[in-house]
């Protein structure tokens, strides 16, 4: 009986300290940025590595790519490039390793503010939005929409509040945006008005580009500032698998590159369908494609910030869609992932692409079991990591708030154990046994429980009874309360209102003026 009672007074002390401390909260590591600690762990052999980089050469230097413009042909041509009789443009050997040695191994993408930059260094790994999904998940309406230039806006904001979520890349297409050039100008606009974070998004032609760094110089102060601390990076998937250039995205590529923008050389195949059915076949085709894109952007300029992305896909050969939750996407992907490390490059990937439409149970476990994978792969950048549904094809704002939890929290097992006198700590083991027999009372474990746990605001570790009495909330629930509580209160100005009218003056802003209202 006794030692019920005491059961029961430990408990409640316990719950009288979370409730006191609840202001404390922006101590513990919810209030901090957990970055993670990638290990490079993944299903691929030192033998299997070099036959994939193999097999990639033979490809690049023997059935080279189609569709290359004759500017790009130009330039590898003058590099000891060739440009065969079947239009085919092949790279030898001695020139992609040329390149990999050349390229830079270290690139930090900059924040708005020093606490949002991220530096790509062996190990660390980021984690943010992305996509291009048509659709948004109207927690009010209950079904999805098609999601509007506002939406980037609400979701940039949201995502700004969001601490396990480091960089905002634009999740959503302006639907109610038609001209290509007024829609790629409006999303960069858009998201640097609604988040500090580091911003990515794409562009549909090389004058797009130029609309985008006008903003960026503009909001930067100057050219050379946003050179400087780059706080923009674009995707470019300059490549139409299987084994075809995209020449506008390799343009795009090229004009970014001269514009100080850092780029995301990123390559989507999917297995068995523009890409071989085996990983192996996938991983080979898709390292090429990648390295294609590398080399080309090297040859423009030895000091460009090219970030290597390869991003296979799994394919239900069954319905032709992807299969981003599958357990066969966590091999691929942290296979690609080992490549990038094998060329000591920063790395770049997707993992998150959930098939479920909601927020749920089959979202969460297919979310965890890619990202979890991909971590510890130690890919730099992980996009599509959160908020995104329906495979790529929607967003949900909910999604985000859960995800972002989750994140967090897969960081948070990402990250090495420290080991020490203090932290073992044998002098407080032997005088809480010999002693009271619980740890709860010592001083370091009061210490410790601000700054060594990460504490939840939407999962729920209530009793059941708790948890009755707060009318039996699901967690979609509580993440709709906080989506609600953030953008009713968070309407940033990020962008000053002398560069805004500067910007208004020489661009199509649609982005209402009164929007932080």
């Amino acid at each position: 009986m006794r030692q019920s009672e005491s059961s029961n007074r430990l408990r409640q002390r316990r719950i009288n300290r979370s409730k006191s401390n609840t202001d404390n909260q922006a101590e513990s590591l919810e209030g901090r940025r957990i970055v993670g600690l990638g290990k490079s762990h993944g299903p691929l052999a030192k033998t299997d590595l070099v036959a994939i980089h193999e097999a990639a050469l033979e490809l690049l230097e023997k059935t080279g790519l189609g569709d290359a413009s004759p500017n790009i042909v130009k330039l590898v041509v003058a590099a000891g490039g060739n440009f065969d009789e079947r239009g085919r443009l092949l790279f030898p050997k001695n020139l992609v390793e040329a390149a990999l040695d050349g390229l830079r191994r270290e690139i930090t993408l900059y924040g708005r503010d020093s606490d949002n930059d991220m530096v790509l260094s062996a190990g660390a790994v980021f984690v943010g939005t992305g996509g291009a999904s048509p659709m948004i998940f109207d927690a009010k309406l209950g079904k999805y929409r098609e999601s509007k230039l506002l939406d980037i806006y609400d979701a940039a904001r949201l995502v700004d509040r969001l601490k396990h979520i480091h960089f905002f890349s634009r999740p959503v297409v302006a639907g109610d945006i038609s001209d290509a050039r007024q829609l790629d100008l409006n999303t960069a606009f858009a998201c640097f008005a609604g988040t500090k974070k580091h911003v990515f998004t794409s562009a549909s032609s090389p004058s797009a580009v130029k609309d985008i760094t006008t903003i960026c110089y503009q909001i930067a102060g100057s050219k050379s500032a946003f050179f400087d601390k780059p706080f923009m990076s674009l995707n470019v998937n300059h490549v139409i698998p299987p084994l075809r250039f995209d020449p506008v995205s390799l343009d795009v590529m090229l004009e970014a590159i001269r514009g100080g923008i850092p780029v995301m050389v990123n390559c989507f195949g999917q297995m068995g369908a523009s890409s071989p059915v085996t990983i192996a076949g996938c991983l080979a085709q898709t390292v090429a494609e990648t390295l294609a894109g590398m080399v080309i952007a090297w040859l423009a300029d030895p000091n460009a910030q090219a970030v290597f992305g390869p991003r296979p896909m799994v394919t239900d050969l069954r319905t032709g869609g992807i299969a981003g939750g599958s357990g066969e996407q966590a091999l691929l992907t942290a296979a690609a992932i080992q490549m990038a490390h094998y060329y000591q490059l920063p790395s770049s990937t997707i993992s998150g692409a959930t098939d479920s439409k909601i927020p749920d149970a089959q979202s969460g476990y297919e979310k965890c079991l890619n990202i979890q994978k991909t971590v510890q792969a130690g890919a730099n950048l992980i996009t599509q990591a959160c908020g995104v549904q329906a495979g790529l094809m929607g967003l949900s704002f909910e999604a985000l708030v859960i995800d972002n939890e989750m994140l967090g929290n897969i960081l948070r097992a990402s990250n090495d154990v420290l080991v020490s006198t203090e932290t073992i700590a044998m002098k407080s083991i032997e005088q809480v046994s010999l002693g009271v027999g619980h740890f709860l009372g010592e001083p370091e474990t009061y210490a410790r429980m601000h700054s060594d746990f990460l504490y939840p605001t939407t999962a729920d570790r209530l009793s059941i009874e708790e948890w009755e009495e707060g009318g039996s909330l699901e967690i979609r629930d509580r993440a709709s309360d906080r989506v609600k509580v953030i953008l009713d209160t968070h309407h940033p100005s990020y962008i000053d209102k002398v560069s805004e009218k500067k910007l208004r003056e020489k661009l199509p802003i649609l982005l209402p003026q009164d929007i932080s209202l």
